[in-house]
This record gives structure tokens, sequence and C-alpha cells, in this order.
């Protein structure tokens, strides 16, 4: 009865929608035919928004080989992310590096094989999964991060903390389901599906373990995910374990999990698909659709004791409006997302297309920060979702932005990578024939 009633309701929202508005006065009815169709996993077709701005192929494709080329192969000291560190008896190894901070860490590592992937580069990938592997992966079973990827290490692989930020596996386990339905099956650390099974399996199932770590005498973790709140925790380690980012909710990758992960998890894979869904309404603000850096269970927002800007939409929170905007185009399971690509990209425009802040309170407050490259990207993603014609505005105005370089070239760099490759329809969900549907 459960299941005959979400249907039910999946089936009445766009038809509501087409009788009235959204929430920021626009018109429905576009949302509403789209709601209608599959999404871009089950058609194939995934949505180039740079074609729709009226940018020439041959030119999106150049845009993408020169952005790749100079955050993996450029110049050392002002262009690339992406640094060679010998070989093991795996193969190459290589990482990447957050330049203004100094250090590895695992968002970046896992962005850097899904950018490899999508794009048919497994040299880079397999260089970069064994560096993490080899320097990141916690593999004693005594240690409280057994089982993760340590956040951040220094180039030499030496640990700053060695507690893991859950998005690095989300992405991980992800990048390495793609890779395994690209290239196949490895042996040893190249056995991407067993790997990613691997990292599932610890992220949902693994208990409490108490011990020391480099920042810590003594800690406990638990698992990544909290099982009852179906929800990915901002931290494994106690007490932060009852805490959220809403940046790391990604219901397009967990609609994923849900078909090729651990068979027996993959009912719990879908219904945190559908909890992340509703966590990102419950998020946003009502008139601004920003998000906080950090959040509550709940929805509300979470000033953690150590950093009470946390609160605040900042760094983390330019990427929440991508994960629901891909979640959209790829699954089609929640015309909600449209509503809040409307409302934040509203936000946006009234705050200036070319002049606007990047860190803000919740209701709209400018907090400074100026215009950066890294929320410019992840506002043009945000128009996978939204139906009004601005949105190629927003797609435009990345399409203006050059390739970072310099000492922020990191997170600006990663995210305009992610940004191109969706804006293109280049970022696509790897999947066995049968996993489509």
């Amino acid at each position: 009865m459960r299941a005959l009633l979400r249907s039910l309701a999946l089936f009445l929202l766009p038809v509501l929608a087409a009788c009235g508005r959204t929430a920021d006065g626009t018109a429905g009815t576009p949302a509403a035919s789209a709601a209608a169709s599959a999404g871009a996993v089950a058609t194939g077709h995934y949505p180039d928004l740079f074609a729709e701005a009226g940018i020439p192929a041959a030119e999106v494709e150049a845009r993408i080989e020169e952005a790749f080329g100079r955050l993996f192969h450029g110049d050392p000291d002002e262009e690339a992310v992406y640094y060679e560190a010998g070989a093991n008896g795996h193969g190459p190894l290589a990482y990447i590096l957050d330049v203004h901070n100094g250090d590895v860490r695992s968002e970046g590592m896992s962005y850097g094989m899904m950018i490899a992937v999508q794009l048919d580069r497994r040299r880079e990938f397999d260089a970069l999964w064994n560096w993490a592997l080899t320097h990141m992966y916690q593999d004693d079973p005594a240690h409280p991060a057994y089982g993760y990827f340590a956040w951040s290490l220094r180039p030499d692989g030496t640990p700053n903390d060695a507690m893991p930020a859950p998005d690095g596996e989300e992405y991980f386990a992800t990048a390495l389901y793609f890779a395994a339905a690209r290239w196949g099956e490895g042996e040893g650390p190249y056995a991407y599906r067993a790997w990613a099974d691997r990292i599932l399996t610890h992220a949902l199932h693994r208990g409490p373990i108490t011990g020391a770590t480099v920042t810590a005498r003594q800690a406990t973790a638990i698992n990544l995910f909290d099982r009852d709140a179906r929800m990915v925790r901002f931290t494994p380690d106690l007490p932060n374990a009852a805490h959220t980012d809403p940046s790391y909710h990604l219901p397009a990758f967990y609609e994923v999990w849900a078909r090729v992960g651990p068979e027996a998890d993959r009912g719990f894979w879908a219904e945190a698909a559908r909890t992340s869904r509703d966590y990102f309404v419950r998020a946003a603000h009502p008139r601004t659709a920003l998000t906080p850096d950090y959040g509550n269970f709940d929805g509300t927002p979470w000033a953690a004791p150590w950093r009470p800007e946390s609160a605040d939409f900042r760094y983390d929170a330019w990427r929440t409006a991508m994960n629901w905007a891909v979640d959209w185009s790829w699954w089609r399971a929640d015309p909600r997302q449209v509503a809040l690509s409307n409302r934040l990209q509203a936000f946006f425009l009234e705050q200036g297309l070319d002049t606007h802040a990047s860190l803000y309170t919740l209701d709209g407050r400018p907090l400074g920060g100026g215009r950066t490259t890294g929320l410019v990207a992840m506002n043009a993603t945000a128009s996978l979702a939204a139906d009004h014609p601005r949105r190629l505005d927003f797609v435009r105005a990345l399409w203006e932005r050059p390739v970072p370089r310099g000492r922020h070239r990191y997170y600006d760099g990663m995210l305009y990578m992610l940004a191109l490759l969706h804006c293109s329809g280049r970022f696509r969900a790897w999947l066995p024939a049968d996993a489509a549907g």
C-alpha cells in the first residue's frame, strides 16, 4: 500500500504543478512535462546546457580538454592540481593537491577519479586510486577509521587527520562502480566493483571502534550513515556523528547504489535517496534556497562549536544545488528540485549575476567572499533542474569564466571541471545495461 501511495503521489505532483506555479512564481508547466518523462539514466539523453545556450559543440569540447589539460597536466606552479608521485608495485601514483592549504584531501582525490572516469582517462584514475589506497585507506581493524579514507594528508602521505569526510567515500565508491562499467573489473586494487562494495559495506555496517588517532589520544567512530535517519553523517566520530552536511547528500549516487551496490543493502540506499530529497526541501531557505554548510538531521542549520559560521551558506554549501539538480536530471524523482533551482537562481540574479558575493546568511544577507568561480560553476549546474529561461544566463556565466589558476585553483578548479562535465552532458551514470531502468 505504501508503494502504491508513493507512486500515486509522484504521478499527481507534476499534474498539480501544471495547474499552478512553482515557489518563486514561475510557470510550472515545463517542469510538469519533464517530470512525466524518464530521467537521463533511463533515456541515455543527458542535457547539453551549453548547446541550449548557443555555444558550439567544438568549442565546448575544446574547453573541456583545455581545463583537464591545465588542471591535470599543466604548469605545476600555476595550473596543475594533479601531481604524479612515482610508482609502487601496483603502478603509477598521483595525488590531487589543495594548493592553498598544502594538503591532499579525500574530497579532491575522489573528484579527480570521477573526472577521470567521465573522460575515459584510466591512467590518471588508477594512479589516483593507487595513491588513495596506499596512503589514505585505513586497514587496521583496531583503528577508529578502519575501512575509511583519511580526509587530509601531506603530499608525502603523512596524515594530518586520519578520520574521514564521508563525501570522499561517496565519490570514491561511485567512481569505482562507473570504472567497472566502463573498463571492466581488474585485479587487486583495480577490482573496482569489489572495492566499491567494500566501501559501502563499511559505510553502512561498520560498528564502533575506539582507539588513538593522529589528532586524539582516544576517539570512537561508528558508521558513515545513520541507519535510523537514513542519512549521511557529517563525520563518524562521536559526538559529531549526530549531524550532517547538506552538500554530502547525493541521492543521484544513492540511486546508483540501489541498483549496483551490495544486494542486501539496495533497499536502504533507495530509501536514503528519498530521505535526502526531503532533506533538501527542509534545509533550503524558503525564499533564497540557500543551505548551510553543516546541518542537523531535521534540516535545521548546525553551528559547530569550533566553527559557528557553519550555519551559514559557505564553501561546502555551494555544492548542494549541484546535488539536487543532478538527481533531477538523472532520475526525475522529485519535482520539488525544480522549484529549489528556480528559487536559488532567482536569488542570485537579484544579487547581481556578475557581482554577487559567495558567502551569505541563509536569509540572504551578504557575508563577503567576492564572486568566485566555484560558486559560479555550482549555480550553473543548478540549471539542470531549473525551468526558467534565466537558467541559461547562469550557464553562460560559467562559460565566460577561464580555467582557474593560481593559489585557489584546487577547489575552484575541481568544481569548474565538474560543472563543465555536467553542463555539457558529459557527466554520466556508467551502469550495466540492466541497471539503468
